[in-house]
């Protein structure tokens, strides 16, 4: 998905200054304004393209086509709070619950605190392709980190493997649900939504 294979230095369209903004940046920000609120399968290349300020020739200088940004998006929900896991992870001077309630707090804020939903994304059938292994791949990571902060307290410890699993499971599928609760009530607080939803998760974990 990087770029570093493409040309730079595409004109940009006349009618958009250039913004310093970097041009892969700017086409990932026209797609997730359009792909959340037109809709993936409606929103066209050169609707992007247009929306980033750029022809639609320049457009396939920074990026394949719909697939690879629809791909940039789902990661970019994904890998800061992978980093964050594996940190947090390799962290054993803080007790896991405590580990694991501040994983479940950040998860939340990054996928609610952007200004697009880009958690919606995830149900796109698309998304199933293999197109998407990428995105499979890291989003099985961070589940897996969960599932080690969790078999890490002293609860989850005393589980067995399918029971760990499960509750695993029911921890991230509240973690990556929030986002349809939060678009309910977007002026509801992040850092508080956040707060109230790691604790539910610690709650229906059983630590």
């Amino acid at each position: 998905m990087g770029s570093s294979g493409r040309r730079v230095g595409r004109p940009r369209a006349e009618q958009r200054p250039d913004s310093g903004v970097p041009p892969r940046d700017e086409l990932l920000a026209a797609a997730a304004e359009l792909f959340t609120t037109s809709g993936y399968a409606a929103t066209t290349t050169r609707a992007v393209a247009e929306r980033a300020g750029m022809r639609q020739a320049s457009m396939y200088h920074y990026v394949s086509g719909k697939e690879e940004l629809l791909a940039a998006l789902l990661e970019s929900t994904v890998t800061p709070s992978l980093a964050l896991a594996r940190r947090l992870l390799a962290d054993d001077s803080r007790p896991a619950v405590e580990r694991l309630w501040e994983l479940c707090r950040s998860d939340v804020e990054l996928l609610c605190g952007g200004p697009h939903n880009l958690g919606g994304l995830y149900l796109l059938p698309e998304v199933r392709s293999e197109r998407f292994a990428g995105f499979h791949a890291v989003r099985a990571e961070l589940k897996d980190t969960y599932r080690q902060l969790l078999a890490a307290t002293e609860a989850g410890g005393a589980l067995a493997k399918s029971a760990l699993d499960l509750r695993t499971d029911l921890v991230f599928g509240l973690i990556e649900g929030v986002i349809l609760v939060h678009r309910s009530d977007p002026e509801r607080p992040v850092s508080a939504f956040a707060e109230a939803t790691a604790d539910a998760a610690l709650r229906i974990a059983g630590v």
